[in-house]
């Protein structure tokens, strides 16, 4: 492989493991010429399903467009990079075992919502935010009144599964409780929306 620095031929792998969760051999190399080292990540090509967008337009899945999305929805949240990149290998497997070979944005959409709400309760409310085009204040309490109610019940909002367990970046606290870290504005029984807090069981 070409050595990105001086461009010689001639590299040699000092290193090969597997990374996100067996989808990608990730290889540490050496340039024989100029001696810098730099990572490589080899994966599978294999065909990902068309997204047909609302008006109709058909395009190609972008996995930047995808990553960037998820990324601005968990914008200075406590969840690591190889969650994301876990959650978004999910997303391209879930695609590639559909066997279609086109999938409207709204399905795409909905996996993506799945992913976050197990990932971070406050990506998942931003996420949804603009996905589902909310119109009122109002519609942002119902969401998170569904969403504390479904914590409390043990699982996830879009799929049932168990919640986010607390890691170290977390501070150790429980990820089920996030939506607490959403803006006076959003929490339920705010000034804004003058509806009773939810009551906890």
């Amino acid at each position: 492989m070409r050595c990105p620095f001086c461009g010689a031929q001639d590299t040699r792998v000092l290193d090969s493991r597997l990374a996100n969760d067996g989808d990608q051999v990730r290889r540490r190399r050496e340039c024989h010429a100029c001696k810098e080292r730099f990572t490589t990540h080899e994966v599978a090509e294999l065909t990902l399903p068309r997204i047909v967008k609302r008006d109709g337009i058909r395009e190609p899945f972008e996995e930047e467009k995808l990553r960037a999305g998820m990324l601005r929805a968990l914008e200075k949240r406590p969840v690591v990079s190889d969650d994301i990149e876990a959650a978004i290998n999910r997303i391209k497997q879930d695609l590639r075992a559909s066997g279609e070979r086109e999938i409207s944005a709204h399905e795409l959409g909905e996996q993506v919502m799945k992913e976050l709400s197990l990932l971070d309760h406050v990506a998942f409310v931003r996420f949804a935010s603009v996905y589902r085009s909310f119109q009122d204040v109002s519609e942002f309490t119902d969401m998170i009144e569904h969403l504390q109610t479904t914590a409390m019940d043990g699982g996830s909002v879009a799929t049932g599964r168990e919640p986010v367990r607390p890691t170290a970046m977390d501070g150790g606290r429980d990820c089920s409780r996030q939506s607490s870290a959403l803006p006076p504005s959003m929490e339920v029984g705010s000034v804004a929306t003058g509806r009773e807090p939810v009551r906890q069981k």
